[in-house]
């Protein structure tokens, strides 16, 4: 057994997070509770994760009948719940075909890995290039890494993966550079998260678009973290009035059970057969049970309609800090993914709010991100107004 010669213990734990000062123990709804007894307002979603509030009723329920029934079995088989939550992504999206995979990151490099099989063997593009876009984020594997657009998240990891090229976000400019290119397809955020919370242009995109169309290049959006009703819609891509080939999707699919999946059309869907890509846990009926349940609550009950009202009562109540407090510049986001450009070290805000009971987050080092579960209730979002403005005055 390791021991340690210091009078202080040392964490077990590999150092690859910054985290605070508090151990969470319990979750209800817009709420958490750490191993002292203290109540925070989450308004981070455990990071868009919980989009229905913790430990959802509608989700626990069908979670805990699965776990009495069947946890685990390999994609060897037949999964019910797995074909069931398939079928339902496809007739609420453009999609004919979901594959299954474990997380954000692992959905993103499905994508990637479509997307060149299909430039190879479907094209006949020996060389294929995937365009990304700066300050972009993507995920943490060697491959989405490298698409990710900060030189901060690559740091240490060269040599990256070739057959990358990065252009600027909202540029009208650049985007004939991609008409020039060996492209096969572009990967792009509609609301830029980790990169500070902007949100694309809707001209720009419809021009990626039809470039794309026109050069026969696949349209790849990143929804980890805009879909599953963050934004207003159950994707983003429908507010921008687009129809991508692939869309990505983790986080809120599963309400904090570990799932991702891509959705694809029926042309780029061609890139995988049998073996060409797979994953062990991706859709086991544990996970694939509580996508479902999540789904249907999502499509149910008037949680998109509810999350659009409180996004704007949101809106109305960050337009008055912003006129009241000089420190903060610029209120941007799509539907529940807010950000709030401050004067200043967004952090320091972020510890504030903590010590107030308040979860949030930064989104780069000058942007508050804000991601309240999409049933808060109006009180709740006064809550958060309140903490926040307290936060803003102190610092």
């Amino acid at each position: 057994m390791a021991t340690n010669s210091t009078a202080e213990q040392v964490s077990a734990l590999m150092q690859t997070y910054s985290r605070f000062p508090i151990s969470l123990a319990k979750g209800k709804g817009s709420h958490v509770w750490d191993t002292d007894g203290n109540k925070y307002l989450d308004f981070t979603s455990g990071i868009a994760v919980c989009n229905l509030g913790h430990v959802p009723d509608q989700v626990k329920n069908e979670v805990q009948k699965q776990l009495d029934q069947l946890w685990h079995c390999s994609n060897l088989y037949h999964i019910p719940a797995q074909e069931e939550l398939a079928k339902l992504l496809v007739e609420n999206s453009f999609g004919e075909q979901v594959f299954f995979c474990n997380s954000g990151a692992e959905a993103n490099e499905a994508a990637i890995k479509l997307a060149k099989r299909y430039a190879r063997k479907i094209k006949g593009n020996d060389s294929p290039e995937i365009i990304t876009f700066r300050q972009s984020f993507h995920g943490r594997t060697m491959a989405t890494l490298t698409a990710t657009g900060q030189e901060k998240i690559q740091d240490g990891f060269s040599p990256l993966l070739p057959g990358f090229r990065y252009m600027q976000f909202n540029d009208m400019a650049s985007l004939g550079e991609i008409k020039e290119s060996n492209a096969c397809a572009v990967l792009l955020e509609l609301v830029q998260g980790e990169g500070g919370v902007i949100p694309a242009d809707p001209a720009w995109v419809k021009e990626l678009e039809a470039i794309c169309r026109e050069k026969g290049i696949l349209l790849m959006i990143d929804e980890v973290q805009t879909g599953i009703g963050r934004t207003g819609t159950l994707f983003a891509y429908e507010q921008y009035g687009i129809v991508p080939d692939v869309i990505s999707l983790a986080k809120g699919l599963g309400s904090g059970f570990p799932i991702g999946a891509i959705i694809a059309g029926s042309e780029a869907a061609k890139g995988f057969e049998p073996g060409s890509h797979g994953s062990t846990f991706g859709g086991n009926p544990l996970a694939a049970t509580a996508g479902l349940a999540t789904v249907k609550a999502m499509l149910g009950g008037g949680v998109l309609e509810k999350a659009a009202g409180l996004a704007s009562y949101l809106d109305e109540g960050l337009a008055e800090l912003k006129a009241k407090h000089s420190v903060v510049k610029e209120i941007r986001g799509l539907g529940l993914l807010k950000g709030i450009k401050i004067d200043g070290n967004a952090l320091d805000i972020v510890k504030t709010a903590i010590e107030e009971g308040l979860l949030i987050l930064t989104a780069g080092p000058d942007v508050i991100r804000i991601l309240p579960p999409l049933t808060a209730s109006k009180e709740e979002a006064d809550q958060f107004l309140d903490i926040l403005d307290r936060a803003l005055n102190k610092f």
